[in-house]
């Protein structure tokens, strides 16, 4: 209340708002016809979310602006960017691939920009080491992860270096707000980028296309990625093995995330959507440089019904 009294917005009236996976907390306040919100991450650096929604913003892309910020306390007030998420938007097919496209456009503004300092590199060794939730918390079976990091390291090598772009991570349409009244790509509002690092422009592509929490219809995953390589001028086979292998980590990784979110957070429903996320695995795995990988995973426990009930608290 002292932060908030310090920046007049004391008296304002609270109202909570959904959270994410996360410990943030987020709290719209309304004073006199006017909002904000308030964003509470004690576990964080709120600091480095300030620096990096006003790197976005320099970009011409649409962070919230930093009103006030306490990091010590973990405290920021921020500009309140609306409701209009992409996953509450995309109801038909023609709305979702117009959203999706100017999500699209967002990464090909981004990725036009040398990424901020003081990021980490999401090297092979550092996205190798990610996956290892995958083999502690949806099985425990630490002979499997050997196996399947000696796999994967050579082709984050080989297909996924580093490209010198900053992505945002968690790039999906929960994530994203729709502006109608802004042009190009700050139609894309951004609310979630404090665990960005540096690393290949495939990232965040994958993120959006290959989202655990909705089916992405597949008109609108060829058109997002034809205007991303027409943007950008990327090799489309070159693309298409980096997409494939970065999906492939990205998914494994987030079987582990899940699963630890049920039994340790106590939150099941994320449960619900492993199956989905296996799927997209299943689909990675189909691209001719994931053969090395695909006994890895034909010794993962499928996603049945009694598997999945086994990951509840």
């Amino acid at each position: 209340m002292r932060f908030l009294t310090d920046c007049g917005w004391g008296g304002a009236r609270h109202v909570p708002l959904a959270g994410d996976a996360s410990s943030r907390r987020y709290t719209r306040l309304v004073r006199d016809g006017e909002t904000a919100i308030l964003m509470e991450d004690p576990e964080g650096d709120v600091t480095l979310f300030a620096r990096l929604a006003r790197h976005l913003s320099g970009l011409g892309l649409s962070a919230p602006r930093i009103l006030s910020e306490d990091g010590a306390a973990g405290l920021l007030l921020i500009e309140d960017l609306g409701d209009g998420l992409l996953a509450r938007l995309a109801t038909d097919a023609r709305t979702e691939r117009a959203l999706y496209l100017v999500a699209t456009e967002a990464l090909v503004t981004l990725h036009r920009a040398p990424p901020p300092d003081g990021l980490t590199m999401a090297t092979p060794d550092h996205l190798t080491g990610m996956i290892d939730l995958a083999f502690r918390h949806y099985t425990k079976a630490p002979e499997l992860l050997a196996q399947a990091q000696a796999a994967l390291h050579p082709l984050l090598e080989q297909y996924a270096r580093p490209a010198e772009v900053m992505i945002l991570r968690d790039y999906h349409a929960e994530n994203i707000l729709h502006l109608p009244d802004r042009p190009g790509a700050a139609a894309a509002g951004l609310l979630d980028f404090q665990d960005a690092l540096v690393g290949h422009r495939a990232y965040d592509l994958v993120s959006l296309l290959e989202d655990a929490r909705r089916d992405v219809a597949e008109e609108t995953r060829a058109a997002c990625i034809a205007h991303y390589l027409h943007a950008t001028g990327e090799a489309p086979e070159t693309f298409a093995a980096a997409f494939a292998v970065l999906g492939f980590q990205r998914n494994l990784r987030i079987l582990g995330i899940f699963a630890r979110l049920a039994r340790e957070r106590a939150k099941p429903h994320y449960i619900d959507l492993i199956p989905r996320v296996w799927g997209h695995l299943a689909r990675d795995l189909s691209h001719p440089v994931l053969a090395p990988l695909r006994p890895v995973i034909a010794a993962l426990p499928a996603p049945t019904e009694t598997h999945l009930e086994s990951l509840k608290p």
